[in-house]
């Protein structure tokens, strides 16, 4: 007969074989760590970018694009209602001042400025007119009242004699009341005479005035068709060259449409933009850095679109050299605008071993082996990084990516 297994025993057997398992497992584990170990431990020279540390300035920066652009650029727009009657220069063309870019089709805004000189000269005549009415009616007036004065002289005389008459007796008190009376009505008639004289000359001064008035602004709108017409002769203001040119033959163009635009390409500037979310570290006056290729130029912000489009901040760079042969208009840039910036620090050559936090490991060689060190991270920028600590001037650092061993303390460089 079979014999029942004490559970003891079962018990011991079940924790010897678990025991068995995970003390393999662990030898498995440590095997595979000694092995990765060294294999990873091991790095060729080849493999790896360094650069050395060495005291210096550094400057925090934000990265944003560019545009360069012509500082100047004029756009001539159409002064008239026309239409392209032809088209002398191309886009790309270099013109001198004086020089003609279109010709333009005139003719309605000339028949208009000729009609409105009509018009001026027929209102001048009318003014003229009405001078000479006011002076022969200030004439009638004038005569009319001098009659009257005389009139006047001769009642007062008949008033005396007829004074004269009554103390001699041969004449009524009714004659001199009379001719008293004659005389007042007179006198009356003369003073409404120059009340009129005053209120036709002032009425007829007010309307010289009004019409003279109405000839200045008539005139003044004729200078200003004039002057439309002399600029429809589309003509460069000042040399540079083409940028744009409307070359649609017999297309009628309203006035304000753009006609051409003329660039100075002896000097430019940046148009920027950058993400909304550091809007508020951007200002007037911040240090900006402009990266061509391997190339740089130094500017400043000179202004801050108030607007934001699309989570997007737009910015006018001024560059300090404006001529810098490296420019060409419409090449895209890289612009780093320096917000802080940090002199006689620890720094050295950016790289992808720098991964952003402020305390990050690093190695550095030494004997040729690459020790891991943890530093604290300060300012950075796309060509240096500042190391505040954990390493001295002169150590050479390993630039490149080594994430892969991130878990080794040392490890063997080889040639």
């Amino acid at each position: 007969m079979d014999k029942e297994i004490a559970l003891e025993v079962t018990t011991a057997k079940r924790k010897k074989t678990a025991l068995v398992i995970i003390i393999s497992i662990a030898v498995l584990v440590l095997a595979v760590m000694l092995l990765r170990g060294y294999i990873k431990s091991t790095i060729t020279r080849a493999e790896i970018t360094t650069a050395k540390v060495e005291i210096g300035n550094i400057e925090n920066t934000i990265n944003a694009t560019g545009e360069v652009l012509p500082e100047f650029e004029e756009i001539i727009t159409s002064p008239i209602n026309a239409s392209i009657k032809s088209a002398l220069m191309d886009a790309g063309n270099k013109i001198k001042a004086g020089q003609s870019i279109l010709t333009l089709d005139k003719s309605a805004t000339q028949t208009d400025y000729e009609k409105q000189k009509f018009q001026l000269e027929t209102k001048r005549t009318e003014i003229s007119k009405l001078k000479l009415d006011l002076n022969k009616s200030f004439y009638d007036i004038q005569s009319n009242n001098d009659i009257k004065q005389l009139h006047i002289s001769n009642l007062a005389d008949a008033v005396e004699n007829a004074k004269r008459l009554y103390k001699a007796g041969g004449g009524t008190r009714e004659n001199i009341e009379q001719a008293e009376l004659n005389l007042k009505v007179a006198q009356l008639e003369k003073k409404q005479l120059e009340n009129e004289i005053k209120s036709k000359q002032q009425t007829m001064q007010l309307e010289i005035r009004e019409a003279e008035i109405a000839a200045d602004i008539q005139q003044n709108d004729l200078k200003e068709l004039q002057r439309k017409l002399d600029l429809a002769n589309v003509v460069a203001t000042r040399p540079g060259v083409i940028t744009y040119v409307n070359r649609n033959i017999g297309a009628n163009i309203h006035e304000g449409e753009t006609l051409a635009r003329i660039a100075d390409l002896g000097s430019f500037r940046i148009q920027g933009s950058v993400s909304d979310n550091v809007a508020d570290q951007i200002r007037s006056g911040l240090p900006v850095i402009v990266r061509i290729n391997d190339d740089q130029l130094r500017g400043h912000v000179s202004n801050v679109s108030p607007s934001v489009q699309n989570s997007i901040v737009s910015f006018d760079v001024q560059l300090d050299d404006r001529a810098s042969k490296l420019l060409r208009p419409n090449m895209k840039v890289d612009v780093f605008l320096v917000t802080a910036t940090h002199s006689k620090i620890m720094r050295v050559a950016n790289g992808p071993a720098f991964k952003g936090p402020s305390v990050q490991d690093i190695f550095v060689l030494n004997n040729g082996k690459a020790e891991r060190r943890t530093v604290h991270i300060g300012l950075t920028n796309f060509d240096y990084v500042e190391i505040q600590n954990g390493v001295k001037e002169g150590d050479e650092v390993i630039t490149s990516d080594m994430s892969e061993y991130k878990n080794s303390k040392e490890v063997t460089v080889k040639n």
